[in-house]
């Protein structure tokens, strides 16, 4: 079954094999399945990564990351499903124009290469704390290259009369490139920059 009914979700391969197993590519018309294959916490590796990406878009609040106090992520899109799986269909219409390939595997490039390695944790010791460089367990790979994505789009619409879905499709090519103007390829370099000098 084909993605939107336009893109085949057969023959699609992600190189990585660390992350592979937790990527589902199961073919969906419409990726919506309401919430029916979360159950626990590692059934969210059974939903469709096209979903997963569409369920990282509708997130509210700043998060963890601030990006200077001012970045406010969903203009008129949290728990909106609908609008953003049009704003998804239509990224995925101008990656297809722009690189002649597959969008879906331009998203699966993308995340591959925006999907940090290493992380560290803090660790205390008699009143002292350190931070320890740790690897990132695959599930988590996935969910912080999925969230990397998302943010940069919404942070590349701020002040600017850009529309979500073009940011959306930049975002996703440059870091299939693993170009380094991509938001989620700097935030990887950057975490594993720090996990190195805390070996």
């Amino acid at each position: 079954m084909k993605i939107f009914g336009k893109w085949e979700m057969e023959g699609l391969e992600c190189r990585d094999l660390g992350i592979a197993k937790y990527m589902s590519l199961k073919g969906k018309s419409v990726p919506h399945t309401f919430g029916a294959d979360k159950r626990s916490s590692l059934d969210k590796s059974k939903v469709n990564v096209v979903e997963r990406l569409i369920n990282k878009m509708m997130r509210s609040g700043q998060g963890k990351k601030k990006l200077s106090g001012k970045f406010l992520r969903c203009r008129n899109g949290c728990g909106k499903k609908e609008n953003m799986i049009k704003s998804v269909e239509l990224a995925f219409d101008h990656i297809a124009k722009t690189t002649k390939e597959n969008p879906v595997q331009v998203l699966i490039k993308a995340i591959e290469n925006s999907a940090p390695r290493e992380d560290t944790i803090r660790i205390q010791r008699g009143g002292i704390t350190t931070t320890q460089a740790v690897d990132v367990a695959p599930l988590k790979r996935l969910d912080e290259a999925l969230k990397n994505i998302a943010l940069a789009s919404f942070k590349n619409t701020f002040r600017s009369d850009k529309e979500i879905y073009m940011s959306l499709a930049e975002e996703i090519v440059t870091a299939a490139a693993n170009d380094m103007k991509s938001y989620a390829v700097k935030r990887r370099d950057e975490i594993e920059r720090i996990a190195q000098g805390s070996r």
